[in-house]
């Protein structure tokens, strides 16, 4: 009898000891929860060029399997461009069934793969609560932030404050300084975004030319998910695996011939005015009067947004945009005084002249990247400002 405790008592601290040295992961089969981070590929459209990133919640206790979306907006609203515009768009978290959410991508032909969060139950437990907690109506909205507060920074949060404390991420994107606009431009090139690529680069000021830390690289889906798999609770990886759970199967995204991207068109309208001065025809001043007020007004026109952009709206990237060195909100007026060639309009002119040849000649050393493709209507404006200076 005594011989017999021994071995049950024995038996029972090898059984505790063993219990204790379990590795969390081990045990997960205990939950009911299973919790992952979803990444889709980026589309054909601008606005889902980048991708876009979901918290997938399987309660087998409940039996639902439900995705988690913070990349969700009212179209319907009868002043959506409005508040698009001014940054006063609301976004909202929204929820919809596992096998509903991939299948729409599956049509888009948009990839979606799945990283399984290696949580324990109080964590899993914990993320459920705050879905929940953010479901409720007086929660879901959120202002929208381009570059800090997205649906996918937004799925990051959640993840990160639900997680093991002290976590050690890897860094994402190396030694080189790398900005926002590096950032954005990579996934422009690769959708064929040449033209949202051009009005980007011309309407986002120099805030998006600082360079980004590890965290804020994680603005992005495609590197939340590379951060994800670089993520140590100790020695222990937040993600216990990773999955493809929806493939691409061909690519939607085709090359735009070189005769429709803006280069060619901007460089084709510089080399039509080149034509029109150097060509002796009757009408030639006339023409070349209208192309004036027509290419001045324009500009004035993009200045005049620019303007508003950095001063009306709530969107802190509008602001400081160096593009008004050349864009000048004034030349629409100018646009409508050119046939009066006073004193006064000469001298706003040469005025012109020698602040657009100085924005062209720093071009490499402004504090913020201009895009390359501009280059022909600053030496059209630079050159025409010349001109009207010496009528």
């Amino acid at each position: 009898m005594h011989r017999l405790t021994s071995r049950r008592l024995i038996g029972s601290v090898i059984f505790f000891i063993l219990l204790l040295g379990t590795h969390p992961s081990s045990a997960q089969d205990t939950c009911n929860l299973r919790i992952s981070l979803l990444t889709c590929s980026p589309g054909e459209e601008l606005y889902s060029t980048f991708g876009h990133t979901a918290i997938r919640v399987t309660d087998r206790s409940t039996g639902t399997d439900i995705v988690y979306n913070y990349g969700t907006f009212d179209f319907d609203d009868p002043h959506f461009y409005t508040k698009f515009v001014r940054g006063n768009l609301p976004y909202y978290l929204s929820q919809e069934t596992f096998p509903d959410f991939v299948e729409a991508y599956r049509q888009d032909n948009r990839s979606v793969s799945e990283q399984l969060l290696d949580l324990s139950c109080v964590e899993k437990t914990g993320l459920q609560e705050a879905l929940f907690t953010n479901m409720q109506e007086i929660n879901r909205a959120y202002k929208y932030d381009y570059l800090f507060d997205n649906c996918t920074t937004r799925a990051r949060d959640m993840i990160l404050r639900n997680s093991p404390p002290r976590l050690k991420i890897s860094s994402i994107i190396g030694p080189e300084a790398v900005t926002f606009r590096d950032h954005i431009h990579i996934y422009l090139d690769r959708g064929n975004q040449f033209w949202s690529k051009l009005g980007i680069d011309i309407l986002l000021g120099s805030k998006l030319d600082r360079p980004m830390t590890n965290e804020e690289a994680t603005f992005l889906p495609d590197f939340l998910e590379k951060s994800m798999d670089s993520t140590f609770a100790g020695s222990r990886p937040l993600i216990a695996s990773k999955i493809m759970i929806s493939t691409n199967t061909t690519s939607l995204i085709g090359m735009t011939p070189w005769w429709r991207r803006p280069r060619t068109l901007l460089w084709s309208v510089l080399l039509a005015y080149i034509v029109i001065a150097l060509l002796p025809f009757s009408r030639r001043k006339r023409i070349m009067n209208f192309a004036d007020a027509l290419l001045f007004l324009i500009i004035g026109l993009l200045g005049s947004l620019l303007l508003f952009l950095w001063t009306g709206t709530d969107q802190y990237f509008f602001s400081y945009n160096y593009n008004l060195l050349w864009a000048w909100p004034t030349h629409f007026i100018a646009a409508f005084l050119l046939h009066r060639n006073t004193t006064l309009l000469r001298r706003y002119f040469l005025l012109s002249c020698i602040l657009t040849l100085i924005t062209l000649a720093g071009w490499k050393v402004l504090p913020q990247q201009l895009h390359p493709d501009l280059t022909p209507i600053i030496i059209l404006l630079a050159w025409r400002s010349f001109r009207r200076a010496f009528s």
